[in-house]
């Protein structure tokens, strides 16, 4: 059976096809469907609003769609930017100034302690589900550094490593993050169940 990537954001897709060819799961994209059109993440928790794009990609495709909604949840700022990750800082920064805001609003905290929390829900056509999550624990370097991954990769630093998600190689990415973590959980379900279970 064919999976289609609910996502648009390139990084994502890329790494979500890396790890799911890697556990023997057929994918495809929204681009290779020509599914163009925004999907509003309304919802107020990570499975809200990854359930809101797998239900719309499955509506429009008649496939069962994989979408994955994560954040990064900051201690010492209590818990943002949470869903609204994405955007923390506004809409229009880059990556790049993204991080930096994020650097600038903890600048001088000693707590640095943070997670990558990653929430997969694929939908299937006869209206199922199946739900999974991943954590990844680290700590908010105090620079940027490093140009692999994207989104706040290089200010990210995984407990047990020196250094950060953006330093290191896709395969030790994918093999520790929150997404890897998530889809590995994802496709053991996948093949206990694989006509999905109600949430």
């Amino acid at each position: 059976m064919k999976y289609v990537i609910a996502t648009a954001n390139p990084g994502k897709i890329k790494e979500m096809s890396d790890i799911l060819s890697g556990l023997n799961i057929e994918v495809c994209t929204r681009d290779e469907l020509k599914i163009d059109f925004d999907i509003e993440e309304t919802g107020t928790t990570f499975f809200e609003n990854a359930k809101l794009k797998a239900d719309a990609i499955c509506a429009a495709t008649g496939l069962p769609a994989i979408a994955d909604d994560s954040g990064l949840i900051v201690d010492s700022l209590g818990g943002r930017p949470g869903v609204f990750t994405s955007s923390f800082g506004g809409d229009d920064l880059t990556p790049v100034q993204r991080c930096e805001f994020l650097l600038n609003e903890m600048q001088g905290m000693e707590q640095r302690s943070a997670k990558f929390v990653c929430t997969i829900v694929c939908t299937f056509p006869n209206g199922k589900l199946l739900t999974a999550s991943g954590e990844c624990n680290g700590t908010i370097s105090t620079e940027l550094r490093g140009f692999g991954g994207f989104g706040y990769d290089p200010v990210f630093i995984p407990e047990g490593e020196s250094k950060t998600m953006a330093e290191l190689s896709s395969e030790k990415k994918n093999s520790i993050s929150h997404r890897g973590k998530a889809l590995c959980n994802f496709t053991a379900l996948l093949q206990s169940d694989g006509k999905g279970e109600n949430v």
